[in-house]
């Protein structure tokens, strides 16, 4: 058993969360608990970054005192992170007294080695990021991420010697290639490093909203310094009992003890540079693991209420429930990647992957054991393909929740899904109780069943209270079906079961076709068009045929198809061709082996989008050398004239290697 402490960055708290700030906690709720599953000890911890100056201006505007209002706050975050079933372990607030003691005793600790001195800083500084920003850093003087002009302050600060620590950073990033995950965030991170770093501001002047400075209390600690010392003081750092610390913390570099933060791609600079060099200074080590996910996006849109592209995560919920919820935001965006939420797919994939999919598959494994055995069901034999397939897909799932592919992992539950389906209609048990074949009926029921139950266990961590609902369904006790664990994710090979029916679990939703006045109303012709009245008694001309864009003497054989071998692929890295503003290089896994090779893609994707992504390739393409890159293979992707190409996908992709026939 591992010890795993698992963080989510701190929200600050001038506005409710939405479903992008949900979308981190809903993964990290996965992480943990599938950890959980596989009998690790984790601790997982949230909380809410209160010292923000737009928070304290939040709560000036609506007549609050800042901490009364921080306290409101935290009942309507607490509020939704119940809603979407989220177990956090602890929730930190920066206005606690154990957060003020952490800071306190982390800031004076760098003091005292000579890592924070007095200075004078100027430049540009974002007031709705908190954060100051290099020239660099802007887009046509623009802060990036908001849009808006930085004001350019000039004051007495205290800094932190962040430049000391570009070598240290480096070698640690040399050593523990996983130290920052997707390897486009670890990309990003290694050339700010190789660029140079420079010391940052740890305190703001004339300012009482705030953690006083120790050695100088007319100054408050910067609000990022402060934030990041919460991964610590939620565990007591400083404090005179740290056993917490001890316990969770400061054994983060022995084998079996992983510290992991998980944050969003527009804050890896602090947690993957200014963090570890924080640690450093005071002689703490490093977390095991930082992982940059990427940004939910709505119309393809930064959520943001002040570019109007939120969704509320409440709302979401309430459509369809948190378990569908979760669902699709784990499963239909590739983990580490950019991801566009709409109503309308959010619905497509409700109907595909549960009304359709897995909520037939139970509907029907739990109607017909009914029908046949009045629910009750003893052992008879297992099925060896479907056990074999059972077990490939566990060890699957392991490996990809392991590498926090999660949708990779849920690609393989409902993959076996689709095998479990395919079982049934296989074996045809409605035609075994017809012609009274009363034991290979038995083997089948139990078969299907044992497949509900197995992928009930796998969906726990995405699906808690759908999957326990499962599990009682097929005949689990209630004891197990709360805390599911991976062991209980085999054939069962003795014993008996009751099984229960009852109703759909995710009835079908019918989606209606939307009107004109739904969607965009179609343009009129520039020139109407002349309609000339029909005679209903003349007899119709023949409309000719349009010739066919492939005659049949110019079509191949099937021998001729068969040479291209298409095989599915998993993209390892991506990053953009220099000089190239289509070709993107990518390394592959194909199963057998790893490859390179360059796709015309770039004007259509991101390097992150792409990362973990499943791709159709032509597998036995001699290689071509492109921008002086040797390219072993051809990736598949429609290109419309004039328009972009989007790659073939899969909606749940099957191992790489796999012939695409």
């Amino acid at each position: 058993m591992a010890r795993y402490y698992l963080t989510t960055a701190i929200d600050y708290v001038n506005n409710r969360p939405h479903l992008g700030t949900a979308y981190e906690k809903i993964a990290a709720d996965i992480i943990a608990r599938y950890h959980r599953l596989i009998g690790d000890d984790v601790r997982l911890v949230m909380g809410n970054d209160e010292h923000s100056q737009n928070v304290f201006k939040r709560a000036k505007e609506q007549g609050l005192d800042p901490l009364a209002y921080c306290d409101r706050m935290e009942g309507e975050f607490r509020a939704v992170w119940k809603r979407l079933d989220i177990a956090f372990d602890d929730f930190i607030r920066t206005t606690e007294p154990r957060h003020k003691v952490a800071v306190q005793a982390m800031v004076q600790r760098s003091f005292e080695t000579g890592d924070i001195y007095e200075g004078v800083y100027e430049g540009w500084y974002c007031v709705s990021c908190e954060e100051f920003k290099p020239e660099k850093g802007l887009v046509d003087g623009l802060c990036p991420v908001h849009r808006t002009k930085p004001d350019w302050i000039k004051e007495k600060n205290y800094f932190f010697k962040l430049s000391k620590y570009r070598d240290a950073l480096l070698a640690h990033y040399a050593a523990h290639p996983a130290f920052v995950e997707p390897a486009s965030r670890r990309n990003e991170m290694l050339s700010l490093l190789n660029s140079g770093l420079e010391d940052i501001s740890v305190s703001r002047a004339g300012q009482a909203w705030g953690i006083p400075l120790p050695f100088d209390p007319a100054n408050v600690v910067y609000v990022w310094y402060d934030a990041l010392i919460n991964y610590a003081a939620a565990l007591n750092y400083g404090a005179s009992d740290d056993s917490l610390f001890e316990t969770w913390w400061a054994q983060a570099d022995q084998p079996a003890r992983h510290v992991t933060h998980l944050v969003g791609k527009d804050i890896t600079r602090f947690h993957c540079v200014v963090w570890p060099a924080m640690l450093m200074s005071i002689g703490a080590p490093l977390p095991t693991q930082i992982f940059g996910h990427g940004w939910v996006t709505f119309k393809g849109e930064k959520m943001s209420k002040s570019l109007g592209t939120v969704v509320d995560p409440l709302e979401a919920a309430e459509r369809l429930g948190p378990d569908p919820l979760r669902l699709f935001l784990a499963k239909e965006i590739v983990f580490g990647g950019d991801g566009d939420f709409s109503w309308d797919r959010f619905e497509e994939k409700y109907n595909a992957d549960l009304a359709n999919n897995l909520g037939n598959l139970v509907s029907r494994v739990t109607s017909m054991v009914q029908r046949y055995r009045s629910g009750a069901l003893q052992v008879s034999s297992v099925a060896p393909d479907l056990e074999a397939r059972a077990a490939t897909c566990v060890a699957a799932y392991r490996r990809e929740m392991d590498g926090l592919h999660l949708e990779a992992a849920l690609g393989q539950v409902f993959q076996f899904t689709d095998v479990a389906n395919e079982y049934i209609a296989s074996k045809q048990p409605w035609t075994l109780a017809k012609n009274n074949q009363q034991i290979e009926l038995d083997a089948v029921l139990w078969n299907a069943t044992e497949a509900v139950r197995i992928i009930a266990v796998l969906l726990s961590p995405v699906m808690p209270t759908s999957a326990s609902e499962i599990l009682r369904r097929v005949g689990v006790s209630d004891a197990e079906a709360a805390a599911p664990s991976i062991d209980h994710a085999a054939f069962t090979i003795d014993g008996a079961r009751t099984v229960s029916q009852r109703d759909a679990l995710w009835p079908r939703l019918e989606i209606k076709e939307k009107s004109v006045s739904e969607n965009e109303a179609p343009k009129s012709p520039e020139v109407p068009a002349v309609v000339a009245p029909v005679d209903a008694a003349a007899p119709v001309a023949p409309v000719a045929a349009a010739p066919s864009l492939w005659p049949a003497e110019s079509r191949i054989s099937i021998d001729d198809f068969m040479k291209i071998d298409l095989r599915i692929a998993k993209v390892l890295t991506a990053e953009r061709v220099p000089k190239s503003k289509k070709l993107m290089k990518l390394s592959i896994d194909l199963g057998s082996e790893q490859r390179t090779l360059v796709a015309g893609i770039a004007e259509a994707y991101e390097p992150e989008q792409l990362v973990g992504r499943h791709v159709a390739i032509v597998a036995n393409l001699k290689p071509a050398t492109l921008m002086g890159i040797e390219s072993n293979g051809m990736v598949l992707a429609a290109s419309p004239d004039g328009g972009k190409p989007m790659l073939v996908s899969f909606d749940a992709p099957p191992a790489p290697g796999t012939r695409v026939r």
